[in-house]
């Protein structure tokens, strides 16, 4: 009589304590996710930068002669590569500019994870927007804040130093103001999109006034390259404008949410 020999059975998985689930598994697995959110919102946002050079190229001469008119002559250069420096600095400033409503986008969807198609609706609405109260900031800074800032850069210690800039450190100067200043202008309207998502109350930001005055002074500094008062009230003034009319929108935003939620 011939005895079966039964088929050894595979010994059953260890079992993983539900803590350890927790804290490492799920944790790990939650980390790389964010770390390839992360991969693929650079990716396309370095994506739409190229694509803003490439379209840039082209518009960076005509650009070019306009900054040069308070320069007032040929910009100077001190070393064999500052012209070709100076030139590409301008591409990548243009280039940025143009890549803007695609790169708050993406940087905003990886900010805001699980966003609903409503928020996803009311953040593509309101890219066009941002990217207007961007260029109001460019012109806002070009405009106003340029020209009494190179009056005080020039005629600072004349009977001392004589200013005559480079084009590395003119150019450098005016496309980090006139950038900063264009990003500066569109926090109003991404304080909107946040409160319409319920992230952020009017009554928050009305209560850290305070920390905003802070906050916009170091801001100011940190945008405006000169040490004198009247500068840095120039830049700070329209910050603190741009903070109450950012507690205006959060309110509007707020109540429209709340419209929505209850249709």
């Amino acid at each position: 009589m011939t005895s079966q020999i039964k088929p050894k059975t595979p010994p059953p998985p260890p079992v993983v304590p539900e803590e350890e689930i927790e804290d490492g598994h799920e944790l790990r697995m939650s980390l790389l996710e964010h770390l390839d959110d992360l991969r693929t919102t650079l990716t396309r946002a370095a994506i739409a930068l190229i694509i803003g050079i490439v379209i840039a190229l082209p518009l960076t001469q005509p650009i070019l002669e306009f900054l040069r008119q308070p320069y007032g002559e040929r910009f100077q250069i001190l070393d064999p590569t500052g012209s070709v420096i100076s030139f590409f600095r301008v591409t990548l400033m243009i280039g940025a500019i143009i890549s803007i409503p695609a790169t708050t986008y993406q940087l905003l969807l990886f900010i805001i994870p699980g966003m609903t198609k409503q928020e996803k609706k009311y953040l593509f609405r309101a890219i066009p927007a941002i990217t207007l109260l961007f260029l109001i900031g460019v012109i806002f800074a070009w405009t106003i804040l340029i020209p009494p800032a190179l009056d005080f850069l020039q005629g600072f210690q004349s009977e001392t130093f004589k200013a005559e800039w480079t084009a590395d450190g003119y150019l450098g100067f005016v496309t980090a103001l006139v950038f900063w200043m264009g990003v500066a202008f569109e926090t109003p309207l991404i304080f909107f999109v946040l409160a319409l998502m319920g992230m952020v109350e009017a009554r928050t930001l009305a209560r850290n006034w305070r920390i905003a005055i802070i906050a916009s002074a170091v801001a100011a500094a940190f945008i405006t390259p000169t040490v004198d008062p009247v500068n840095m009230f120039l830049v700070m003034g329209p910050l603190m404008a741009l903070y109450g009319l950012s507690i205006i929108l959060v309110m509007i935003g707020r109540r429209i949410s709340k419209v929505d939620a209850q249709a």
